[in-house]
């Protein structure tokens, strides 16, 4: 994995809207018998660039989505959005799951599927182009997506990095 800055941030000073992802029924077979539980992957984010997911189990359905809110926002991480798109194309790998992430012309909206969807909608990410390769496994899909989003960088910080104005970055 590359040199990548990821930065934390705090979710008791902001707002944030869940979307489940998954969520699944799980056997757990005894010598008593077979113990029903649920899997969920919940995405938490605030649609301006802050971004969590979470995975919650427990014998219930509810609990089990509360519990993957609860981790989800200890998980937390901030992306760079430019006029409601992405800086610059990206691929992001999780196990088996590739994403390939471009940045889109305004009006082209999100163009992606299932658990890329949910993870780029919660960022704030209004127009996108999306493939996901390999795995559809959504817990891999969410997070090589949360992969691709935190290795992007804006050009403010390539700027600071190269210890140059912005008009050098873009021009050469």
């Amino acid at each position: 994995m590359p040199n990548v800055n990821i930065k934390r941030v705090k979710s008791s000073e902001i707002e944030f809207k869940d979307k489940l992802v998954s969520i699944q029924r799980v056997t757990k077979v005894t010598k008593g018998g077979r113990t029903f539980s649920f899997s969920a992957i919940v995405v938490v984010g605030n649609e301006k660039g802050v971004v969590g997911y979470g995975l919650g189990k427990a014998k219930e359905v509810t609990s089990a989505i509360a519990k993957g809110i609860d981790d989800a926002k200890k998980n937390l991480v901030k992306i760079p959005v430019l006029k409601g798109t992405l800086p610059h194309e990206q691929i992001g790998k999780y196990s088996g799951a590739l994403v390939f992430l471009k940045p889109a012309a305004p009006g082209t909206g999100v163009i992606a599927g299932g658990a890329m969807r949910a993870v780029l909608e919660s960022v704030g990410v209004k127009d996108v182009l999306a493939k996901s390769k390999g795995s559809s496994n959504p817990h891999s899909v969410v997070k090589a997506t949360i992969n691709a989003l935190t290795q992007m960088r804006d050009p403010h910080t390539i700027a600071q990095l190269r210890g140059v104005d912005l008009n050098t970055v873009f021009n050469g």
